[in-house]
C-alpha cells in the first residue's frame, strides 16, 4: 500500500468519525445506537418511563382529589408518588437520551440540575418508604392509639422533614463528590455529562442509603406480620368458639394476604436496590459511563415504576378513584366528596 493509498484511508476514517458538536475541536465522540436491539430497547424503555408518569400521577390525583383519602398513610403515598413522578418525568427520559445518544447537549448546569433531581428524588422516595413502614407498624402494633399518635399535621411535618434531609443529603453528595457546581462536572471533552462517586462515599452511601432504612423496614414489617399472624390466630380462635360456620379459613385469608403483601414490598425493595450496591462495591471508582451503573441504575429507577402498584394499585380505593378519573367525573361539582369505600 502507497502513501497516497494510506492517507486515503485516513481520511475516509476520520469521515466516519462523528463529534457531539462538529464546529468544536474538543467535542465529544458521537455514537449513535440505531440498531434493532438498541430500538427495542428504547421502546421498552420510554413505555416503563411513561408508565411511571402515568401511574404516579393516578395516584397523585387520586390522593389530592378525594377528600375521604386524606389520611396520614396516604399522604406518605402521596409523598412517595410525588419522588417517583420525578424519577419517570425527568430522570428516565433523560437516561434513554444518553442511551441512545452518547452526547449531552444541554451543557453542565442542565447536567448539574439532573444529578440533583435524581439523588434528590432517590433520596425522597426511600425516607418515604421507611415513614410508610413507620405508620404501618404503629397501626397495626398499636391500634387503639393510632389516631392521636399520627395525625395528619404530623405526617405533613415528617413529609418536609424527609424531603429536608434528601437535599441536604444531595448537598453533601454534591460537596463530597466535588460536583456541587456545573464547572465541577466532570467532563473530558466538550458533549459529556459525568457523574464519577468517590470510594469513599459508595461506603458511605451504602450505610446511609440502603443499610440503614433496608434494616428499619425489614425489622419493622417482620414484626408487623408476627402481630398480624397473632391477631388472625385469636380472630380464629374467637370464630371457631363461636360457631363452626366460622372456621379458620377467613382469618387464614387475611394472614396470607397480608404475607404476599409484606413479602412483594420487601422483595422489590431489595432486588432493586442490592445488585446497584453490591456491584458499586467492587470497583474504586464508578461513573454514570460504566455499564455496571446503567444497568443497575436502571433497575433501581424501576422501583419508581413499581412503588404505585405496590402501594395503590392493590387497594380498592385506588382502582375506585382511577374509574372516577378516567370517566372524568372528577370534574364534578361534589366529586371531591365520592365515597370511594
Amino acid at each position: 500500500m502507497n502513501l497516497l493509498e494510506i492517507n486515503n484511508t485516513e481520511f475516509k476514517q476520520n469521515m466516519e468519525i462523528l463529534y457531539c458538536f462538529p464546529d468544536n475541536t474538543s467535542s465529544c465522540r458521537k455514537e449513535v445506537r440505531s440498531g434493532p436491539g438498541n430500538i427495542l430497547l428504547f421502546i421498552v424503555l420510554s413505555c416503563v418511563s411513561v408508565c411511571t408518569v402515568f401511574l404516579n400521577l393516578l395516584v397523585i390525583i387520586s390522593i389530592s382529589h378525594f377528600k375521604q383519602l386524606h389520611t396520614p398513610t396516604n399522604l406518605l403515598i402521596l409523598s412517595l408518588a410525588v419522588a417517583d413522578l420525578l424519577v419517570g418525568l425527568i430522570v428516565m427520559p433523560m437516561d434513554i437520551m444518553l442511551l441512545i445518544d452518547s452526547c449531552w447537549y444541554l451543557g453542565n448546569l442542565a447536567c448539574c440540575i439532573l444529578v440533583v433531581i435524581n439523588f434528590l428524588s432517590m433520596s425522597a422516595s426511600l425516607c418515604s418508604l421507611v415513614f410508610i413502614a413507620v405508620d404501618r407498624y404503629i397501626a397495626v402494633c398499636d391500634p387503639l392509639l393510632y389516631s392521636t399518635r399520627v395525625t395528619v399535621c404530623k405526617t405533613i411535618l415528617f413529609i418536609i422533614l424527609g424531603w429536608s434531609f434528601a437535599a441536604f443529603y444531595v448537598i453533601m453528595f454534591c460537596y463530597f463528590n466535588d460536583n456541587l457546581l456545573p464547572s465541577q462536572i466532570s467532563s473530558s471533552c466538550n458533549g459529556e455529562c459525568v457523574v464519577a462517586m468517590k470510594y469513599s462515599w459508595v461506603v458511605l452511601d451504602l450505610v446511609v442509603s440502603f443499610l440503614t432504612p433496608c434494616s428499619v423496614i425489614l425489622v419493622l414489617y417482620s414484626i408487623i406480620f408476627k402481630v398480624a399472624r397473632r391477631q388472625a390466630k385469636a380472630v380464629r380462635a374467637v370464630k371457631i368458639g363461636i360457631s363452626n360456620n366460622y372456621g379458620p379459613n377467613d382469618s387464614s385469608h387475611v394472614e396470607t394476604k397480608a404475607a404476599k403483601k409484606l413479602g412483594t414490598v420487601i422483595f422489590v425493595y431489595l432486588a432493586c436496590w442490592i445488585p446497584f450496591y453490591l456491584s458499586s462495591l467492587s470497583v474504586e471508582n464508578l461513573t454514570s459511563e460504566s455499564m455496571v451503573w446503567t444497568v443497575f441504575g436502571w433497575l433501581v429507577l424501576m422501583n419508581s415504576s413499581v412503588n404505585p402498584l405496590i402501594y395503590a394499585v392493590f387497594y380498592s380505593w385506588f382502582r375506585a378513584s382511577c374509574k372516577c378519573i378516567v370517566t372524568c367525573r372528577v370534574f364534578e361539582s361534589s366529586s371531591s366528596r365520592f365515597k370511594l369505600f
